[in-house]
């Protein structure tokens, strides 16, 4: 369910494209406008924004953005702002040029989207960055990792109800082997066995993204708002990459893990317009 909240009633895109002029004008930028119309505006109604404003004022929305914020700030409204499959073909391409074993990026992208929205990733990638997401997965990582995430980027999984459990079994045996190799020749499947295994951690994580999207995405948030400090490119990502999905579920299932709500978090650990932006995301009811 997503957490976007709209106003009563909504201006028309002209209107919309005028007030982001002007809140680029004059001696300082006006963020609290900036987030008062894309905050609550959907994929949609922020698309149409991007091609009015590319047309009436003769320059692109993003660069605008980009000329006229700086830090977090600029990165959650560029990513937000983003058409969703633009968005994940630049996470993704980000991914790859920094990718480690422990990054996990490329993997929740892969799982976490439809068959269909994954297609349009991999479109939007290829005319973005002229080449395939498949090959750049395939230049930057090796070995195991390569194994998993080249067939994970590439397919197009069936979605449907009907399930073959014949299949199901011979290829849940098939993967109770291969991992019980992989983790040393354990008699049962355990993949908790060694945490410090990244292979295993990712494979983990594969699973919990494929079966419990929110319980993942509960861990990502939990793991960047910590005592230790705050990881903005996980909280940013996830924020602006579920918030019109299933933000809703992922805020009640963080609210029953950590005894604490997302948004009073957030509060605690970020602040500004960077703060504002995300609890309006959210769907805090100040915001």
């Amino acid at each position: 369910m997503s957490t976007l909240t709209f106003p009563a009633t909504t201006p028309s895109v002209a209107e919309d494209c005028e007030q982001l002029r002007k809140a680029f004008g004059g001696w300082g930028t006006n963020e609290g406008l900036i987030i008062s119309i894309l905050a609550h505006r959907d994929a949609a109604q922020r698309r149409l924004i991007q091609q009015t404003y590319a047309e009436t004022y003769g320059e692109d929305l993003l660069k605008a953005l980009n000329k006229e914020l700086s830090n977090d700030f600029e990165r959650v409204v560029l990513l937000w702002t983003l058409d969703p499959a633009e968005r994940d073909a630049f996470l993704a391409n980000e991914a790859t040029k920094k990718w480690t074993s422990s990054n996990q990026v490329l993997m929740e992208i892969a799982c976490t989207r439809s068959s269909h929205q994954l297609l349009l990733a991999r479109q939007a990638y290829h005319a973005r960055f002229k080449k395939s997401l498949e090959e750049d997965v395939a230049y930057h990582t090796s070995g195991d990792f390569r194994k998993l995430l080249v067939p994970l980027v590439s397919s197009y999984r069936y979605e449907g109800d009907e399930v073959n459990m014949t299949l199901a079994k011979s290829e849940a045996k098939i993967l109770h082997e291969k991992i019980s190799e992989k983790a040393y020749n354990y008699e049962d499947l355990d993949l908790k066995t060694d945490p410090k295994d990244e292979f295993l951690a990712i494979l983990r994580a594969t699973i919990k993204c494929l079966t419990c999207p929110e319980k993942y995405f509960e861990k990502v948030l939990r793991l960047a708002i910590n005592k230790r400090g705050t990881d903005e490119g996980a909280l940013t990502r996830v924020v602006t990459t579920r918030a019109e999905v299933d933000m809703k579920i992922i805020k009640d299932e963080y609210h029953r893990r950590n005894s604490i709500p997302l948004d009073r978090a957030i509060v605690k650990d970020t602040h500004g317009d960077y703060e504002k932006m995300l609890l309006a995301l959210i769907g805090h009811g100040d915001a």
